[in-house]
């Protein structure tokens, strides 16, 4: 009996002994688990802050090789070049994405342009379903005023990415006051365009620099009598944009820049 009392003691005695060092077990376990869910969650939020910095900065670095394209667009053989850094996010050129018919007085044109596109997960960011922003230009894909944006720089958000896109619209501009040739009024109006060349082609996280180089440039005049009514119209997707004209003679003066575009 007394050998049963002490054999019951020491159960006893050995299972308080045990009680902490389970508990320090568990209280040891559930805060490992608490610090990987939490360094989870902050690696999440740490590379989603990232990836918008990113994005953002690649803005910027469209906005600049707008400016680049612009620069040697007019310059036979010219050439510059816009460094880009993406780790979240991948560049792409779009070969013949976009078409545009230009038509009017004696004028009939249609080109293919392609176009230059970043693309990030909605993973790391996300922009609000349906979202679409113009950081240059609008939505119309003909401009006349000089101090309007040659370029079209989207900022858009599909289901599963958000995107940066930029290609470029037909200028529609007038050479100054009408000149007189033998004894008649004729007015110049020269139509730009800026016609982007590219293989279509991805490139994913690093360094590189995207290239623009002018590759020719060609110019093609026709001579019309504008009537009352008559228009200058540029339709791209189904979008349409023009410009009236005053009844008169014209020149019009089509110009066409090609820009190379690659990695």
């Amino acid at each position: 009996m007394i050998g049963n009392k002490d054999c019951r003691h020491n159960i006893k005695r050995n299972k308080k002994a045990a009680s902490p060092a389970i508990s320090m077990v568990i209280i040891t376990a559930a805060t490992v688990v608490l610090v990987m869910v939490s360094s989870g969650f902050a690696l999440q939020a740490l590379e989603r802050q990232q990836a918008s910095a990113e994005f953002d900065t690649v803005q910027k670095s469209v906005l600049a090789f707008d400016d680049a394209v612009r620069d040697i667009a007019w310059d036979v053989g010219g050439s510059r070049s816009v460094r880009f850094t993406t780790n979240y996010g991948n560049m792409r050129l779009i070969a013949t994405d976009k078409t545009f018919q230009i038509s009017g007085p004696m004028l009939s044109y249609s080109f293919n342009t392609s176009v230059i596109q970043y693309q990030m997960s909605s993973g790391y960011i996300s922009l609000g379903n349906g979202y679409s922003s113009y950081v240059l230009g609008d939505e119309g894909n003909l401009v006349s005023s000089l101090t309007d944006s040659f370029a079209q720089v989207l900022v858009s958000q599909e289901k599963s990415f958000a995107s940066v896109a930029l290609n470029y619209r037909v200028r529609v501009s007038r050479e100054g006051p009408s000149i007189i040739v033998n004894g008649q009024s004729i007015t110049y109006v020269d139509i730009l365009v800026i016609r982007l060349n590219s293989t279509s082609v991805a490139i994913g996280s690093g360094n590189f620099d995207l290239t623009a180089k002018n590759v020719g440039l060609n110019t093609e005049s026709y001579r019309a009598t504008v009537s009352v009514g008559d228009r200058i119209t540029v339709n791209s997707g189904g979008v349409e944009s023009h410009i009236q004209l005053d009844a008169g003679e014209y020149m019009f003066n089509l110009i066409i820049a090609d820009v190379q575009v690659k990695f």
